[in-house]
């Protein structure tokens, strides 16, 4: 394999002009260029990107590490990470935790050793970073994405899952709804305990009571919305609407009322929370409240860059709104 000195050598230059034209990052002549250039086409040399990040102390590599599932949430959330990252210049390593903690813990430190130059987390609060990990790479700038903030300075970027919750729920009781139960999510994840909330706040100040066995915990996902929704309609009296705490257990749901012979929102209405792209081809397309994913990414790597470019800034703590988004399902 051919290396740097084999290139200047050929080329009749220094390393080091060699190392400008790969760069860009001084005046080299047009003839020396050339030469240069027809060298590195000659030997088919490929600068090495290791040599580069140990000598620039910079890898222009963002580590993520998150619980992925079968939820369209995360794929969508992450392909606007990815592409955020790629407008900017930097390369995406991504490490799927599956809510193990000592798988997470191994791929936090496997992302730490491989130098990269900032990290973004999106786990659950129930499996923190082990703080002899987090004390071993100090310096890494780190952005907590949807998750609530732990004994560190890492930056945080959340949804306002408490005003969501609320703005769900008020849709249900304009419509004119009164039974209105909850299926919401792991109660260890701090959106999934906003959006009760935001649900229980709407409904107190609408003076509207919530039926002992209208809050279903579930788990986030399409299985679980369809249990939840199938333990519901088994009620004596079950609901006449329902807010999902995100979309693939609405989409869940769905299921679990067209298998009763039920319909959407004759028999039930729905709203989910994150309008997932295939909340708009449901049937009856599904009315949800938007999570702006793509904002989101980008903010989190813009937000990281400026920590990285500037690390002695105090914490960022960042919230985006959510919006309401009307379909068919209320």
């Amino acid at each position: 394999m051919a290396t740097m000195k084999d290139v200047a050598r050929l080329a009749g230059v220094s390393t080091s002009t060699v190392s400008h034209v790969i760069n860009n990052d001084r005046f080299v002549s047009d003839a020396t260029r050339e030469r240069v250039e027809s060298a590195i086409r000659s030997l088919n040399y490929a600068p090495s990107a290791l040599a580069r990040s140990l000598k620039l102390n910079q890898t222009h590599t963002i580590g993520m590490l998150l619980t992925a599932s079968s939820n369209p949430f995360y794929s969508e959330l992450v392909r606007g990470v990815e592409r955020s990252c790629f407008e900017r210049g930097y390369s995406l390593v991504l490490c799927n935790t599956e809510g193990d903690e000592q798988r997470m813990n191994r791929n936090l430190e496997t992302l730490l050793q491989k130098r990269v130059d900032g990290l973004l987390l999106l786990c659950t609060e129930t499996h923190l970073p082990a703080p002899d990990i987090m004390t071993r790479y100090p310096s890494i700038p780190t952005v907590m994405m949807d998750w609530a903030p732990f004994d560190g300075d890492s930056d945080l970027i959340q949804d306002n899952s408490l005003l969501g919750g609320g703005i769900a729920t008020r849709h249900l009781i304009d419509k004119g709804y009164t039974r209105i139960a909850c299926i919401t999510g792991p109660l260890d994840k701090t959106p999934s305990r906003q959006r009760l909330e935001g649900y229980r706040n709407a409904m107190r100040a609408a003076g509207l009571s919530i039926a002992p066995d209208y809050e279903i915990v579930a788990d986030f996902e399409f299985s679980g919305g369809f249990t939840a929704m199938n333990r519901l309609l088994a009620l004596e009296t079950p609901p006449h609407a329902v807010f999902s705490g995100n979309d693939a257990m609405a989409l869940g749901a769905y299921q679990a009322l067209w298998q009763a012979g039920l319909s959407v929102p004759g028999d039930m209405a729905i709203v989910g929370y994150d309008d997932i792209e295939l909340a708009r081809y449901m049937t009856p397309p599904l009315t949800t409240v938007h999570q702006a994913k793509d904002e989101l990414g980008e903010l989190a790597i813009d937000v990281l860059i400026h920590r990285m470019a500037q690390p002695s800034l105090g914490q960022q703590r960042l919230q985006l709104t959510p919006e309401l988004i009307v379909r068919g399902s209320t």
